[in-house]
């Protein structure tokens, strides 16, 4: 399944996978047989549905397998140290307000902002990359424009 070296993220899209070639080798064969077995095919709803679902089973498995290759290519010995980047969690302070917050940056698949997972292509993600400890950036928010001091920078190395 996941080897050792592998991001976070593949692993995750792997487990993803192998749980969409079950529903789709296991599952939905079973789903379309029961479905068959009531009859008329050509106004059998449950069979329709069955159908459906399968197609975009196949076209999930092939989306999410070409976004593996796409991020098996990145190399986590190229994430700089000391600098943000994939992995890195930022303390960050307001320099309007003076509150904190803490962001861990991560790749779109893994964004959660309830749990401040934001995205290396979010705004903040796309302001705070490449910088390092004491460094100011500014960010358009639906807010206005914010200005932002990065208090504390932890990197994928140091989390590892």
């Amino acid at each position: 399944m996941a080897s050792r070296g592998d991001l976070p993220v593949l692993v995750k899209l792997k487990k993803e996978i192998a749980d969409l070639q079950r529903e789709l080798n296991v599952e939905l064969p079973k789903e379309l047989a029961a479905a068959a077995a009531h009859g008329d095919l050509s106004e059998n709803a449950e069979y329709d549905a069955a159908k459906g679902r399968q197609e975009f089973v196949r076209s999930r498995i092939g989306q999410l397998a070409t976004r593996i290759r796409e991020l098996s290519m990145y190399d986590v010995a190229s994430i700089p140290e000391g600098r943000v980047a994939y992995g890195s969690q930022v303390v960050v302070a307001d320099v309007d307000e003076g509150t904190q917050t803490t962001y861990d940056i991560v790749f779109p698949e893994e964004v959660d902002a309830a749990q401040g997972r934001i995205s290396l292509s979010s705004p903040i993600g796309r302001a705070l990359l490449n910088k390092e400890e004491g460094d100011e950036v500014e960010v358009v928010t639906p807010q206005g424009r914010r200005s932002y001091q990065i208090v504390t920078v932890k990197t994928f190395h140091d989390r590892s």
